[in-house]
């Protein structure tokens, strides 16, 4: 299995050497290899997003190294990245143009990372792609090409933005709490579409979730966070019989402290 992430010593310091010095990541050491799908999980404060933020080049690295496929990318920003790495945010809203249509949507995301010059965003030659691949998230939004995307619920704006963050199979995809806005139902739609997505497409996937229970069944690995540092880390058969009793029972031991469900889901 080849490495796609490899994280070296990766610290995060806001503020530093003033009264609100705060030092969210603390000397992260992390690999990602092919085809991994890891959760991660932890309380507030614990440095989730801080490194996926990192990681998507959005918060600049002082101290640690990131390399992407054998490739430094420490200082690149976050344009030069998304060739590489996509992202899919909580908010469905941020994924997507709102006043341009589903088909003009999905030709943006299909120019991810490209030069772009001044001509016809959608050409007549992608529409029948456009709808082979809306026709995967069984969503009837094969027939709404020309729909407003602003005018689809959250959750089939949420099942576009996957897609959209897929087209190009980037090396990474970053997954923000991105069914933490919808309501249940919704919710565990997007998540078993986002696995099928991923597994069918053969993907590395990074995924960020205040939920318990999505953090054990998805993904072959689980990482937790504790005060920017990786308390717990179970991979393939470690994770497969793991219940949430069983990862706070590993929290208290690994890190010496109690938490509680609620400090997780309170996020």
């Amino acid at each position: 299995m080849s490495t796609v992430l490899e994280i070296k010593n990766l610290h995060q310091i806001f503020e530093p050497g003033t009264i609100n010095e705060n030092h969210v990541l603390k000397g992260i050491d992390l690999s990602i290899e092919a085809g991994d799908f890891i959760t991660i999980i932890g309380g507030n404060g614990a440095g989730k997003s801080t490194l996926l933020n990192s990681i998507a080049g959005a918060i600049p690295i002082k101290t640690g190294k990131i390399t992407l496929n054998g490739k430094e990318i420490t200082k690149q920003s976050v344009i030069k990245r998304s060739k590489s790495i996509s992202r899919v945010f909580q908010d469905p809203k941020l994924g997507t143009a709102v006043r341009l249509t589903v088909e003009e949507n999905l030709a943006l995301a299909l120019k991810r990372g490209n030069r772009r010059g001044f001509s016809l965003a959608v050409k007549a030659k992608n529409r029948p792609f456009f709808k082979e691949q809306l026709k995967t998230l069984n969503l009837g939004l094969e027939d709404r090409l020309n729909t407003e995307i602003g005018l689809l619920s959250g959750g089939q704006r949420q099942a576009i933005t996957l897609l959209m963050a897929t087209l190009q199979r980037p090396d990474l995809i970053l997954l923000d709490e991105h069914s933490a806005a919808l309501d249940p139902k919704t919710s565990q739609t997007v998540m078993n579409l986002t696995q099928r997505m991923i597994e069918e497409n053969q993907l590395t996937a990074f995924m960020v979730t205040h939920n318990m229970e999505d953090a054990i069944t998805y993904g072959n690995r689980l990482i937790m966070l504790h005060q920017g540092q990786i308390v717990v880390d179970l991979k393939e058969e470690e994770k497969k019989h793991l219940t949430v009793p069983k990862l706070m029972e590993l929290f208290q031991k690994n890190s010496g402290k109690e938490l509680n469900e609620d400090e997780l889901l309170l996020k």
